[in-house]
């Protein structure tokens, strides 16, 4: 099945079963902007709280705060998105769509990518057990070809995005031969810079009013927090603040369902450190962050670094972990050495000492900053997109199967008496008043046990159990286990100890720490 047709039902699945709705639909819905439905909002929530855990409760020199979206105007100027915070936008004539100039670039470079890993795929069935996957990469004629031209396309775009040549971004994307999706032809208009910050009115007359913005990432109320939460909480370099929460960009060219919006979420965390040793911390979160990915058990393949090429202003290093979606590779999350570029901008405006006094060296500085920050929204579809299967089953049946990793799972206990009679119902409930109280549980008695199941598997429930005659004879349940849908008989009293084994978080943490 074509990946692009993959993407369409993983969207469509998720409004069937209850995980995304379109914002306002009754509206005719609001572009780039979604609503998390029942089964979403835990699914969230789940993500979040595994992020939030492994962090702060993890680690004894993290700790978190939840600033407000609202901030001093100030904070975004000292912060450079008020001059700078834009994306290059371009439009083609014909079919009068608008697209991001580096994305379009970025899509073309990565078309290159994948013929790359083509050949890796065919060297590693020609040569099998003697495939060298180094050494090919290092001599095959094809690869050196491509990496060149990937190389060269990075030099010469990054340098004119550095320098501000506008020009020079357009003619890089005639002279790559890259042609609108919609209409196929380059009938490209000039690029133009476009602030992505949304500004509102602060007051209550209009016109006395102050222009603030809604924040376009979360950071900023980190930073000019954080000599209050060092010295409240007697921090000791190193240390960081997390945080989760709300952020908003004017996204003109908003696509890939939930990928890319104009609200969404973000969980990052600032870790501060002495000048000088911020390579090493930089180079220790790389490797901590895509450990967090990979405990969660997804194919390993999927994942990979991607180096920037052109740092932000702020930064002397940054890296995405990107992950393979359906529409391709694409950031999930960044690790970035942010320098003392924000708390010295910061002391700059607002006139107020950040500096950090270190008894070791018995002296004050403005710490660096490493950063981690993933998207809640990617990660969603990260999770939705990995864990969606369809599965030929006995008989010829197609079933369509979440494999959720269990700890996430919106549902972790879906309790079914076989009929709504003799008792069953009633032993049902009384097993879902004790199970509630530690997991999120369903009950469910509508139709046959067999579509029930079905239902459970497309929310992604890791188990089932049925409550039948048997169980009002010698209190056992059948407990079925979702992915490898077998069926066990086990002791009413045994399901908290079971369940609690299969969905825990402690069996992720174990594999981060």
């Amino acid at each position: 099945m074509a990946q692009e047709d993959i993407f369409k039902k993983i969207v469509a699945h998720c409004k069937e079963y209850g995980f995304v709705f379109q914002s306002s639909e009754i509206y005719d819905g609001l572009s780039a902007v979604y609503d998390y439905a029942q089964n979403g909002v835990e699914l969230k929530n789940n993500i979040k709280k595994y992020w939030w855990d492994s962090m702060v409760k993890l680690n004894e020199n993290i700790v978190g705060i939840d600033s407000a979206i609202f901030m001093h105007p100030e904070t975004w100027k000292a912060s450079g998105h008020v001059g700078a915070f834009s994306d290059p936008l371009i439009d083609n004539k014909d079919s009068k769509k608008r697209y991001r100039a580096d994305v379009l670039v970025e899509d073309y470079i990565g078309k290159l990518e994948d013929k790359i890993e083509k050949e890796v795929v065919k060297g590693r069935k020609k040569f099998a057990e003697g495939f060298d996957e180094e050494q090919f990469r290092a001599t095959n004629v094809n690869i050196l070809r491509n990496k060149t031209k990937i190389d060269d396309i990075n030099s010469r775009f990054v340098a004119a995005l550095e320098a501000d040549n506008l020009e020079e971004v357009r003619q890089v994307i005639i002279d790559l031969g890259i042609v609108c999706p919609v209409s196929g032809t380059a009938n490209w208009t000039e690029v133009r810079q476009f602030n992505l910050m949304f500004d509102t009115k602060l007051g209550s007359v209009a016109d006395d009013a102050n222009t603030i913005y809604l924040r376009p990432e979360t950071a900023q109320g980190i930073f000019v927090n954080y000599l209050n939460v060092q010295k409240t909480g007697r921090m000791k370099l190193p240390f960081g603040i997390a945080q989760i929460g709300k952020a908003f960009r004017n996204e003109i060219v908003a696509r890939q369902f939930i990928f890319r919006m104009r609200e969404f979420e973000q969980m990052e965390m600032q870790f501060f450190v002495r000048p000088g040793e911020e390579m090493e911390w930089y180079n220790k979160w790389m490797d901590t962050r895509l450990k967090w990915h990979k405990a969660l058990g997804f194919d390993q393949d999927n994942y990979r670094f991607h180096k920037h090429e052109k740092l932000a202003h702020y930064a002397n290093a940054a890296s995405d972990i990107e992950f393979r979606f359906p529409f391709g590779f694409k950031e999930v999350e960044g690790i970035h050495s942010r320098t003392d570029f924000d708390l010295s901008q910061h002391q700059k405006h607002s006139g107020k000492k950040l500096q950090y006094f270190d008894p070791e060296l018995n002296k004050s500085y403005v710490p660096y900053v490493i950063e981690t920050s993933i998207g809640v929204d990617r990660m969603f579809l990260l999770t939705m997109a990995a864990a969606y299967d369809e599965e030929v089953v006995e008989g010829g049946e197609t079933r369509v199967v979440l494999r959720i990793p269990p700890a996430l799972a919106p549902v972790k206990l879906a309790i079914l008496p076989l009929t709504k009679k003799d008792g069953m119902p009633e032993k049902a409930r009384e097993i879902m008043k004790t199970m509630q109280m530690d997991f999120n549980c369903q009950y469910e008695e509508k139709d046959s046990i067999g579509k029930r199941y079905r239902r459970q598997d497309a929310i992604g429930t890791p188990y089932c159990i049925t409550v039948d005659h048997q169980t009002l004879e010698d209190n056992t349940v059948t407990l079925r286990d979702r992915d490898t849908m077998q069926q066990e008989r086990v002791a009413i009293a045994d399901l908290f100890n079971i369940v609690n084994n299969k969905v825990s978080m402690r069996n992720l943490f174990e594999q981060i720490l």
